[in-house]
């Protein structure tokens, strides 16, 4: 058996895997089955796909929120979304006639990871800014590089932890600026997202492992994942008399709730099924990497559809996390192998560009 890297990308934004001459195994984007497509092909489709369904995803997040009232029922939300994906899943697996492959064990563990990540992630919105989650959510990065050096063993080179360590430095400032500025700031999302960001970090590295260890479809795991989710969350909300709580609200109010949440859970359900693929084709780290990307273009949609206060400072840290991703990707063309002087070359090019970007916006202002 053969192997060799392929490169994939445009001129600065290109990412490094492997291919290898035996038998693929498949991937499927939906009901199209996009095995027998180039790697890079599979990248730019499953990154389309991720940025649609998640843009949406995001809207109507953070609509639902705005709705005088609902701020406290972020976890009742996530029961409405597990259900939602739950049915979504138990069709889908009747239509294409999948069965299970992987042990419920450790679907209890992905179970819990998965509540953890959504349940934390929708509730954190109830004390911070949107753009806030997000930049939290960009800085996963650095959990799943140590998660996949001690889930899978793999080996990350140099300029993979100094692109993470950028994006926490620019999650630092602009969690900073947000504090001053912003009416809805509360050190209590900052520890629900936090705890969120470490679940999914993990969720990540052991999907990976976990799918190409079982060979099981994107469909089963979010199927058992959600359900078995869904049983988790349901339990804890009766048990503290949140459910209760929650559904008489949203009695009051089934368009805003009901109705959103079906289409909130519909487009990340979409979403969910193109990440797994693109775990399958090009692992943890690049799906990552991708995501993060996408964030950045939420953000810009949340300051244009929902007001808010603003200051220069977001666009200084958010400067930073691009730089983080610029140098992630760089590192994978270059498979690692840089030198000090490659190093400052491409960390100069990057700043002179983000300079120039920065002067066209101040143009405008």
């Amino acid at each position: 058996m053969s192997h060799k890297k392929i490169y994939i990308g445009n001129d600065d934004q290109s990412m490094e895997v492997e291919d290898s001459k035996a038998p693929q195994k498949e991937i499927r984007l939906f009901c199209f089955d996009i095995s027998n497509c180039s790697v890079r092909s599979q990248l730019l489709w499953c990154s389309l796909g991720i940025f649609t369904f998640y843009i949406i995803y995001g809207y109507l997040q953070e609509l639902i929120f705005t709705l005088d009232g609902f701020r406290p029922f972020g976890w009742y939300l996530t029961l409405i979304q597990f259900g939602y994906y739950t049915v979504f899943g138990w069709v889908e697996c009747r239509i294409r006639g999948i069965s299970r492959r992987i042990p419920i064990s450790t679907y209890l563990l992905l179970a819990l990871l998965t509540l953890g990540t959504m349940g934390f992630s929708n509730s954190s919105l109830g004390y911070l800014n949107y753009p806030t989650q997000v930049i939290f959510k960009c800085c996963k990065l650095i959990p799943v590089l140590i998660g996949g050096i001690l889930i899978q063993g793999k080996r990350y080179g140099f300029l993979d932890f100094l692109a993470a360590g950028l994006m926490c430095l620019g999650l630092i400032l602009f969690t900073l600026a947000d504090s001053m500025i912003s009416p809805r700031f509360d050190l209590i999302g900052v520890a629900m997202i936090s705890c969120a960001l470490l679940c999914d970090a993990l969720i990540g590295n052991i999907q990976e492992k976990t799918m190409k260890q079982h060979k099981a479809t994107n469909t089963e795991v979010v199927l058992y994942s959600y359900s078995i989710g869904f049983v988790y969350l349901f339990a804890i909300l009766a048990f503290t008399g949140d459910m209760s709580r929650g559904a008489s609200f949203c009695s009051k109010h089934p368009l805003e709730t009901y109705g959103y949440a079906l289409l909130f859970s519909l487009s990340g359900y979409l979403g969910i099924q193109i990440v797994l693929s693109l775990v399958q084709s090009c692992g943890a780290f690049v799906a990552a990497t991708v995501t993060t990307c996408r964030k950045a273009v939420t953000i810009i949609i949340s300051f244009l559809f929902f007001y808010k206060p603003f200051t220069f400072q977001y666009i200084w840290s958010g400067l930073l996390v691009i730089l983080g991703i610029y140098l992630n990707i760089y590192s994978k063309r270059s498979n690692g192998k840089n030198t000090w002087r490659e190093i400052c070359q491409a960390v100069s090019r990057c700043i002179k560009r983000q300079n120039r970007i920065q002067r066209r916006l101040m143009s405008n202002v």
